[in-house]
Parts: structure tokens; sequence; C-alpha cells
């Protein structure tokens, strides 16, 4: 082999490391960004306050609809009640 070919050689195994590090770091560096959990927090907190948002209305339209009132207070009768002859 002569000199040449040899220093050919060695500089296209160093190119060829270089490059496997360079896509193994951009694949670690993917790999990351799918991980990233940013703003999950966020947007798991805006998805409960919409959901109790949904749930007051729909106590509100239960007890604002015909005889809800009564509803309410005949509930809230039983429920005091309850806990009143268990103690």
């Amino acid at each position: 082999m002569s000199h040449l070919t040899l220093m050919l050689a060695v500089a296209l195994q160093t190119s060829a490391m270089t490059a496997e590090r360079h896509l193994t770091a951009a694949a670690a560096h993917l790999v990351d960004d799918r991980r990233d959990d940013r703003g999950q927090a966020t947007t798991e907190y805006a998805l409960v306050l919409l959901a109790a948002a949904l749930v007051a209305l729909l106590v509100v339209a239960w007890a604002t609809a015909g005889g809800g009132a009564t509803r309410i207070n005949r509930l809230f009768n039983r429920v005091i009640d309850t806990v009143i002859d268990r103690v």
C-alpha cells in the first residue's frame, strides 16, 4: 500500500468516525426533542379548567331550570339529615 493510499484510508476512517459521532449526537438530540414535555402541565391545567367550567355550567343550568332550586333544597336537606343521623 502506498503512502498516499494509507493517508487516504486514514482520512476516510477519521471522517467516517467523525460523521458517526455527529449523527449519533443529532439522533440523540431528536430523541430528546420528542420527549420534551414543556407545556404539558399547562395544557392539562387548561383542560381541567374547561372541564370544571363545563360541570359548573351544567349545575347552574340544572339549578335554574324549572324547580331546580326546590331540588337543590331537598338534596341539601337530605344530605344534612343523613349526616346528623349518623353523628
